[in-house]
């Protein structure tokens, strides 16, 4: 497999995947930038090696087919251009003839900017039918949008000589331009970007390689969501700490009082398996002994410790207690590896964010002394970047979805595409 940083790209034309799909305000003025700006040193490579980069993405979910103005890479261009220091053309597609045009007047440095994927409807390849449709109908139309993908994924290889994933939020849909692109360029010619190459070192640094004891610490709302996840890790991990809202859902199970807690009734024999299965495999697994509750779920409302299993009709527990805070921070400092995916409290109301902070704080300390941590999912990165400890950590990913499937052990297809498993 070609690695971006042996590859020398003068003279050669790149087209990279990127993910800017960033937010914006009314005056489309981006509030945002963190996507962008992570893809900068793979376009920069290009440029600097004398190359040049043909950028796409998507942004937004415009009607498929439609051109909506709204959700237009114009918004980016000129942004783009301040952050990399150079001229950035604004195509009027991203496939066709104009776009073929400017692709050959591209020189080196140059970076050109590919309208948005997603007003075509071959980059997502689905397929809609009435409900009168027959199965013969459905598979004659899937069969008709797969050739149209294919034929559109080939119309965005012709531009380039080297296409680089470098979108890891997109990477496990297999889209035109995040999958079936890869087909149409053999291996010494498609890559990672360096985004991609970052994430799936520290993901593999957790995952396939860690140094002992590997601490997981799975937090959120629900255990539903998170199931897959916790029964993959049951494999690799030596401790597993579950806090947030899907704490309740194991405590009842065990025959505690949840007052008005999150639980999930449908779950609770779940939540029995799960534990059963990590004391088969000889994971230790932490859940609160004691939470700060409330009588509402709102930052002025009243507030008391109680213990996690005993809280009291209408009281809801909102954070860990000091005694679980005393218990998790323990674990965390003498681990080796750390994954950090969801909060242990409503940590963006100040008075329940304690629990939240000091799992951070703890998974400071522990990298200080050479652990390596990884911390991923939005509502964790949010965490962080509130504590001001980004920059204490080892890797904090990018990614939603394509994380969480990677942690379910899914194969990816846009990491599939270019690496083969």
């Amino acid at each position: 497999m070609a690695k971006i940083e042996s590859t020398n790209f003068a003279g050669k034309k790149a087209i990279i995947r990127v993910d800017f799909n960033v937010p914006f305000n009314e005056k489309f003025e981006i509030t945002d930038d963190t996507r962008i700006r992570a893809a900068l040193p793979t376009i920069k490579k290009v440029i600097a090696d004398g190359g040049s980069a043909i950028i796409m993405s998507h942004l937004g979910r415009p009607k498929a087919g439609k051109f909506e103005p709204e959700f237009s890479l114009k918004h980016i261009q000129s942004h783009l251009a301040s952050l990399l220091g150079v001229t950035v053309i604004m195509a009027p597609d991203c496939v066709g003839a104009e776009v073929e045009a400017l692709v050959e007047n591209l020189k080196a440095g140059e970076v050109l900017l590919l309208e948005n994927l997603r007003y075509h409807k071959e980059e997502e390849g689905k397929v809609k039918l009435g409900e009168d449709a027959t199965d013969e109908d459905k598979k004659a139309a899937k069969a008709d949008m797969k050739e149209k993908q294919k034929a559109f994924s080939q119309a965005l290889a012709n531009l380039a000589d080297i296409y680089i994933n470098d979108a890891f939020g997109t990477a496990h849909r297999a889209h035109a331009s995040t999958a079936i692109i890869a087909d149409f360029f053999d291996a010494d010619s498609k890559m990672f970007g360096y985004l991609i190459d970052g994430e799936l070192g520290s993901l593999d640094k957790v995952m396939a390689e860690p140094q002992r004891p590997l601490t997981a610490i799975m937090g959120g709302a629900k255990v539903s969501t998170k199931i897959t996840i916790i029964e993959n890790l049951l494999d690799k991990v030596d401790n597993l700490i579950l806090g947030g809202g899907m704490t309740y859902t194991f405590v009842k199970a065990l025959g505690g009082k949840v007052g008005a807690s999150l639980c999930e009734d449908d779950f609770l024999d779940m939540a029995l398996t799960i534990m059963k299965k990590a004391e088969e495999k000889g994971v230790k697994l932490y859940i609160a002994s004691d939470v700060l509750a409330a009588d509402a779920f709102s930052e002025t409302a009243n507030t008391k410790p109680m213990k996690a299993n005993e809280i009291e009709d209408g009281w809801m527990g909102l954070d860990a207690g000091p005694e679980t805070i005393a218990t998790f921070g323990e674990v965390i400092a003498n681990s080796g590896t750390i994954l950090w995916n969801g909060p242990v409290g409503v940590f963006e109301m100040d008075v329940f964010a304690a629990g939240t902070k000091a799992v951070g704080d703890a998974i400071v300390l522990a990298t200080s002394k050479g652990a390596f941590s990884l911390v991923g999912g939005g509502d964790s990165v949010a965490a962080v970047n509130k504590f001001g400890i980004a920059d204490k950590v080892s890797y904090i990913s990018t990614a939603g979805g394509a994380l969480l499937e990677y942690l379910e052990g899914k194969s990816l297809p846009g990491i599939k595409a270019i690496r083969g498993y």
